[in-house]
């Protein structure tokens, strides 16, 4: 009878498109260094470079006129962490991440940086137990769908530059941002920002763990009324 995880492996590899032939890559992979001495670090390197390379080719032929700096951003707004946790949330990766008991504790089954890696060492965790062209497909089928809905004028660029552009094709002045409060200790500071645009009359506020990632979490909301008012004028 097979063990609750068992099941999840198996529903994982599912979505996954993908079973292994030798499943203790598969195991490796899901490892964090936090849990054991052997652990994903080393796959997680190789999966980078394979990822990166089927998306490539993947982008590569599907958008045929973009340059290579467009191409270069359009392959980084997919690969990224934000991209690639999001990914591995999706296909349960998160309820079989191995987690040391301290990283359990402090709730690393849900970072984004844990998760992208390990999917990351996932992909190469296929190529170790087939080849290249067998993650290569499997990358492909989990993009294809995103590939489908992309925006590649504005994907990959950061809400601060979207809002950026957008004020400057109009014509008007740049946002101004403002650190409104700064709570908590020195490493676990949490900052809320405000993104000012007097020509829209739009006033948004976000936080973060830094300033920067607060400003973007304003940016991002201002963008979105911003782009409302713009098609309403």
């Amino acid at each position: 009878m097979r063990t609750n995880r068992e099941n999840k492996v198996n529903l994982f590899c599912n979505r996954l498109g993908y079973q292994f032939v030798r499943p203790e890559l598969l195991h490796e992979a899901l490892t964090h260094r936090s849990h054991s001495i052997v652990h994903n670090e080393r796959m997680e390197f190789l999966g980078d470079s394979v990822l990166n390379c089927a998306v490539a080719a993947l982008i590569y032929k599907k958008f045929h006129d973009l340059p290579e700096g467009r191409l270069s951003r359009l392959r980084a707004g997919m690969v990224n962490q934000k991209a690639l946790s999001e990914m591995a949330m999706q296909l349960g990766l998160d309820q079989l991440i191995r987690l040391g008991e301290g990283e359990i504790r402090s709730g690393g089954d849900q970072r984004p940086s844990i998760l992208a890696d390990a999917l990351e060492a996932v992909f190469g965790a296929i190529y170790l137990d087939s080849s290249f062209a067998q993650a290569e497909t499997v990358i492909a089928r989990l993009y294809t769908p995103v590939l489908e809905t992309i925006d590649h004028s504005t994907h990959g660029k950061d809400p601060k530059t979207l809002l950026q552009e957008l004020m400057q094709s109009q014509k008007l002045n740049l946002p101004a941002y403002t650190v409104v409060t700064t709570t908590g200790k020195a490493h676990q500071q949490k900052f809320r920002v405000e993104c000012f645009i007097p020509e829209f009359n739009i006033r948004t506020f976000g936080e973060g763990s830094s300033r920067r990632s607060a400003e973007q979490a304003a940016a991002k909301k201002a963008y979105e009324i911003a782009c409302v008012a713009d098609s309403l004028s």
